[in-house]
Formats: structure tokens, sequence, C-alpha cells
């Protein structure tokens, strides 16, 4: 394939800046140098002024995830448009209803068609399979591909694991008045970075916190994220009455700028693909306490550069924090352990190379 010559759409869901839509940013400055044109196709979200400053067209449709048919009709409708406006090339989904109409409109007999998983799944398997057929496919990494392999009997040999990556982080610390207040005052910093929603399982962090002050009550807690499943949270801290000792953060651009100002990270997730939040915690110089699910487990080396611990369990994600907090030199030791490992393994230099050499080797 000669790169120079291809006009790219990526294609997903919501750009709200979550895991997704920040690999899909990465790519887009990876390719805006080494192709004619990309644009991103999405449902609408937040990251519009990242796209306008690469100088990158962001067109919004109705949400792919709506099944009724005119929602279906006045988006096949759309991206005939910008398939033939744009003469686009090539088509990145990185959704699974974004695949489905590449299949639908049968757009893999027009352009190049691929598509980056960035999640386990274990429902419609039928509707998987079928959108899957006639696409080029990646998967963040190896728990997603056998995921695809062995629930959706996808051939392995059509799948390529490209690992996610987070860019180094450039030192220029922006103080977080919140998090340097509870800083000046003493307190040792425990965050957790993610969606406000079921998968990210911040209730099992919440319901860990009592246990922790009960024996340091010197500890604060930051919740770094927005999502539907705010209220619901927040009600639960005033329940479990630790209000006083948690903070909701909201939407923070700027992840790595607020993790380095933290003591440790915490990751609560119910299920991932290959998760950004301890890549950005590594490549900060920060340890993690993680749940072990998934592509999790390919970035966390157990009591190495972390901790694994079992999903759902408040207990053990007390029981880690709180042998963090005791053991500050073993801590400072696993902090180095996990900025080797994102030297090593998740650079965007490796990304690059990779999704260059996908892209390169693709043929009709």
């Amino acid at each position: 394939m000669d790169l120079k010559k291809q006009n790219i759409l990526f294609f997903t869901r919501i750009m709200n800046l979550g895991g997704t839509e920040k690999v899909i940013l990465q790519l887009c400055e990876i390719f805006k140098t080494l192709v004619n044109k990309i644009v991103v196709c999405s449902c609408g979200g937040i990251s519009d002024q990242k796209l306008q400053e690469m100088g990158i067209k962001h067109y919004e449709i109705y949400d792919i995830d709506d099944k009724a048919l005119i929602t279906i009709l006045n988006n096949i409708k759309v991206i005939k448009e910008i398939i033939k406006n744009e003469n686009i090339t090539i088509i990145h989904t990185h959704h699974r209803m974004a695949a489905f109409y590449v299949e639908i409109m049968k757009l893999y007999k027009k352009c190049y068609c691929f598509n980056t998983c960035h999640n386990t799944f274990y429902n419609k398997k039928i509707l998987t399979r079928f959108v899957y057929r006639h696409t080029n496919l990646i998967t963040c990494g190896e728990m997603v591909k056998r995921n695809l392999v062995e629930f959706f009997k996808i051939p392995g040999n059509r799948i390529t694991v490209i690992h996610n990556a987070i860019k180094p982080f450039d030192g220029n610390i922006i103080p977080n008045t919140t998090i340097e207040n509870m800083k000046k005052s003493g307190f040792f910093v425990v965050g957790n970075i993610g969606r406000l929603s079921k998968q990210k399982g911040m209730e099992y962090f919440i319901k860990a916190i009592p246990d922790i002050i009960n024996k340091y009550p010197n500890t604060r807690f930051v919740i770094v994220g927005d999502g539907k499943s705010k209220i619901k949270l927040e009600l639960l801290a005033k329940e479990l009455h630790i209000s006083n000792y948690i903070v909701f953060l909201g939407y923070c651009p700027d992840v790595q700028n607020v993790m380095v100002q933290m003591d440790l990270i915490v990751l609560s997730s119910l299920w991932e693909g290959l998760p950004l939040t301890p890549i950005e915690a590594f490549s900060v110089g920060k340890t993690i306490i993680a749940t072990a699910v998934d592509g999790t487990i390919e970035v966390v080396e157990n009591e190495k550069c972390g901790f694994l611990i079992e999903p759902k369990k408040p207990e053990q994600i007390a029981e880690k924090v709180i042998w963090i907090i005791e053991h500050p030199e073993e801590k400072k030791s696993m902090e180095q352990e996990a900025k080797k490992r994102y030297e090593q393994e998740f650079s965007v230099d490796r990304l690059s190379k990779a999704y260059i050499d996908f892209y390169e080797r693709i043929r009709n």
C-alpha cells in the first residue's frame, strides 16, 4: 500500500477521550504526515478541539448504537457522502457497530477496511462474526485476540496484536489545586482514573475506603473522570460517611499531569481490553493496584511493577493500599520497575512502527 495516496476515515462511536479515543488521536498524529488525508467520523464527544489543532475534519453522525431503522438509514446516507466527498480509501473502525455499517454498506469492496478491537465481549456472537467478515482485524492485546478466537470463533491468522501505548510525560507539572492542597496537608493521595461507568468498578474502590481510613485516616482519594454513574457513586460515598475523604475531580484532559501528583493509582475495572491507565501510571513512574482482568495482566507484572487483585473485592483494594503505605521502600522499587516496563513495552514509537507496518503490508 502506498500510504501517500491514502485518505483515511477513522470511525468510532463517541470521541470522549476514553482509551479508544486516545488511540485514535495517536493514530491521527502518527499518520497525518504519512497519508494524503485523515478525517474522523463519530457520534459526538469533546475532542473536536484536539482534531482541529491537527487540522483534521470531524464528521458527526447519529448514534451508531441506535438500532432504529430511521437512524440506520440516515447514517448510511451521511457515511456515503463522507466516503464520496473525501475520496476515502481506508476505513479504520474502532467500534463494533462502526464495523456493522462497513459490512452492510459493502464498503470493503471499495476501500481497505480495518478494525481495532479495544475490549473483550461475550455477547452478540452472530452480529460480531457478521460485522468482522471482510475486515482486517487488530486487537490491543493478546487477551482480546483470544476472546475473538475462542468465543467468536474468528480465525487467529486474521488478527494482529498491537499493544496500546502512551506518549512520555513532558515533565511539565501543572499543579492541580485539589491534589496540591491534599499534599500540603500531609495526606497520602490515592487516585482512580476512568469513566464513571459499570466497567470501571468505581463502587468497589469507594467501598474499600472505610477500611483504609480506619487504619490510616491521613489518606485521601481522588476519582478522575465523568460519566452516567457519577450521582450513584456520590450517593454511595455519602452512605458510607466518607464524602470528606474523597473528591470527584471530573474529567481531566491531562491525565499524566494529574497522576504524577498522586502517591498511588488504583484500577478497579471489571473488564478491559488493554487498559491505558496502568500504562499512563507507569509512564510517570507510579505503581498501581489493578484488577486481574483480561488485558490488564499483560501490562501489570504482579508484585514487580504493581499488584494484581480480584475484581469486585474492595477488601483486597484496601489490603494492598495499606501495604503500600506501610512499605515505602518497596513502593519506590515498584515505581522504578513500572517506569522501566513502560519504556520497554508501551512506547509510542513501538505503536507507531507496528501500525505503519500493518498498513503497508495490507493488499487488496
